[in-house]
Formats: C-alpha cells, sequence, structure tokens
C-alpha cells in the first residue's frame, strides 16, 4: 500500500519561500508519477507540478511555472516542492499524490494515492 506523508507547510511573506516534502513509501516507485496538488478555500483541487520518479521528468502548472520547482531524491524515497515568489494566492493545502503513469495528468480524480495534505498561508 503506498503511503505519502507531506511535511514542510507553514506561513510565509509574499515574495519569500518555503520548500514542502512528501516521504513515500510502501512501494517502488519506478513506474510511478508523483504530483502536488493544491486546494484553497471555497475552490475546486489545483494541479500544480508533477514529477516522473523515473527519470526525473517535470511538468508544471501555468500559475506556478517559474517559481516552484519539483525535484525527487531516489535515496530517500522523497519528492520536494520548492515555492519561490510566493503570492497570497499560493495559500492552500498542498496534497501529495501519486499514480503510475504519465506526468501528463493533472486531473486529481486520475491519481490513485493522496497524502493527508499540509497547509501553506502566504501573507501579503
Amino acid at each position: 500500500q503506498v503511503q505519502l506523508e507531506e511535511s514542510g507547510g507553514g506561513l510565509a511573506q509574499a515574495g519569500g519561500s518555503l520548500r514542502l516534502s512528501c516521504a513515500a513509501s510502501g512501494r517502488t516507485f519506478d513506474t510511478y508519477v508523483l504530483a502536488w496538488f493544491r486546494q484553497a478555500p471555497g475552490k475546486e483541487r489545483e494541479f500544480v507540478a508533477s514529477i516522473a520518479w523515473s527519470g526525473g521528468t517535470t511538468y508544471y502548472a501555468n500559475s506556478v511555472k517559474g517559481r516552484f520547482t519539483i525535484s525527487r531524491d531516489n535515496a530517500k524515497n522523497t519528492v520536494y516542492l520548492q515555492m519561490n515568489s510566493l503570492k497570497p494566492e499560493d495559500t492552500a493545502v498542498y496534497y501529495c499524490a501519486a499514480k503510475i503513469g504519465s506526468i501528463w495528468y493533472t486531473r486529481g480524480n486520475e491519481y490513485n494515492y493522496w497524502g493527508q495534505g499540509t497547509q501553506v498561508t502566504v501573507s501579503s
């Protein structure tokens, strides 16, 4: 059973940075893609970024491209989301998700496994 555990959320000022971590366990992830989604109060869940575990190919939502970087550490079975130049509109609960397949899946219902989420709040 795949387990995902996020950490690293918190409060940041606009223009600041945070790094989220997602510790993955329970499987060998060679054929998996891991992704970050976010959900702000009153809004639908939104795709943020994805990374192929094997090869490290990445894909980003336009809203975060150039500001956020997704990466993974195979030895630690951990995926990271480095968030720079944060904006108040980045405020949301951020979720880590996993599925077998390619990085082009951007809909939440396409992902099989989810973490519990971590809150990110950006003040203006």
